[in-house]
């Protein structure tokens, strides 16, 4: 079946074609038709499937058709996100997927100015897209109603359940009509979120997409073990054979990532990093320049792990282990996104080995081993550029990072 021959506007189609969609993937062809039947979903499906427009499609149309039988005003359709790397991604594919319709979808996210966010809603959108943070500010401030809202939308519902973000939902359906559809999609799901999801909801059809592997068959994922204090070796030594790709890193923390960032500097490798002690000026700038490739190299925490859709991701490298098993699944979809190909390898200390036995428990499968001779370890090491091997300064590194955010900000 092909786009074309769903029963949509044809508005949506020509978006559709102008994007490159031919297709609906898997989750689009199970979850399109229930939603535009007004029906609750409750969808699971691998990270890079495209559940964003499995959602995006059937909404745009629906509030389409609305808006030529009606005058109705007000926000139509709440997206409810976790993450403000999430909440951006996600509008432009509305926006994207609405272009020649008369649907406007907008997000708000904490961390900038309000002033343009309320001057926006204040001239009317369809669509809003939201972290709960601000989204209860402006709530709160009398800048948005939520009552004509007939679609609520939890995207990455396990995260924010799991964040606690539980009662904010509960909260925001407070002000929502009792009639209306609620749809959750999700790439991981377990069994206290599932209870909570279906209590949320009215007779929700479930859609799972699961194969035997929760990685996409397109990302080809591998272990390789290296003592911690080598790891930032191999990553130089990584990043070098693949100067023209763009290399992923994920970090356990802000502070592993500002040293690892640090050690790369003084390999002369550029990069940028993404993290919650950024501000969201700067977060938003560190992922344009990787976004462009104007800079090759990111390295984030677990929080970006869900809100990063960038094109031609070439390598995912779990520099440190995640410590929440599910996080492997989120991270290493963000690469081999749609029909690309990816790569993914994750760096393995022995103080780490327990969590790989439990990431590995959780996929169902052993991850492939990438076995290194000890001469071969031995010439990464020597392959070095860090001309600062020294154990005291990178500890050095962490305290003068951690003494520059407790310095109080100017005004």
């Amino acid at each position: 079946m092909k786009f074309e021959d769903y029963r949509i506007a044809d508005e949506i189609k020509l978006n559709l074609t102008e994007a490159g969609f031919k297709k609906p993937t898997d989750i689009q062809y199970k979850a399109i038709p229930a939603i535009l039947k007004g029906e609750d979903v409750l969808a699971i499906a691998q990270t890079g499937t495209g559940k964003t427009a499995a959602f995006a499609i059937p909404v745009i149309d629906l509030i389409l058709k609305k808006k030529s039988s009606s005058r109705s005003e007000g926000i139509k359709c709440l997206v409810m996100v976790p993450t403000r790397e999430l909440a951006t991604q996600i509008t432009k594919v509305f926006q994207q997927l609405s272009k020649h319709t008369k649907v406007h979808a907008y997000g708000i996210v904490g961390g900038v100015e309000q002033d343009p966010q309320i001057a926006k809603l204040e001239k009317g959108i369809d669509i809003l897209i939201a972290t709960p943070g601000r989204l209860f500010d402006l709530v709160n401030q009398g800048h948005i109603r939520l009552t004509d809202v007939q679609t609520l939308i939890l995207d990455e519902a396990d995260h924010m359940l799991k964040l606690g973000f539980l009662k904010d939902i509960q909260d925001v359906i407070k002000y929502l009509p009792k009639k209306r559809q609620t749809l959750f999609f999700s790439a991981t799901i377990d069994e206290q979120i599932k209870k909570i999801a279906y209590s949320l909801v009215t007779r929700a059809i479930r859609i799972q997409i699961s194969p035997n592997d929760r990685v996409a068959k397109n990302i080809s994922h591998s272990v390789t073990y290296i003592q911690m204090d080598d790891k930032r070796f191999f990553l130089e030594r990584m990043i070098r054979q693949n100067e023209e790709s763009k290399i992923l890193v994920f970090v356990r923390t802000k502070v592993r990532a500002e040293r690892v960032f640090a050690a790369l500097e003084r390999m002369g490798i550029k990069s940028v990093t993404l993290h919650g002690d950024k501000d969201q000026e700067n977060r938003f700038i560190a992922l344009e320049q990787f976004r462009s490739g104007d800079i090759h190299v990111m390295i984030a925490t677990d929080v970006s792990a869900r809100g990063i859709d960038i094109e031609a991701v070439d390598f995912v490298v779990n520099y440190d282990l995640p410590e929440q098993v599910e996080n492997y699944v989120h991270r290493v979809g963000r690469t081999g996104r749609g029909v690309n190909k990816g790569q993914a390898v994750s760096f393995c200390s022995p103080e780490e080995k327990p969590l790989l036995h439990e990431i590995q428990h959780y996929l169902g499968n052993p991850i492939n081993v990438l076995d290194m001779s000890k001469s071969e370890y031995e010439e990464t090491i020597n392959f070095t550029e860090d001309t600062n091997l020294d154990l005291s300064s990178l500890m050095k590194e962490v305290e003068e990072f951690q003494s520059k955010k407790k310095k109080p900000k100017k005004k």
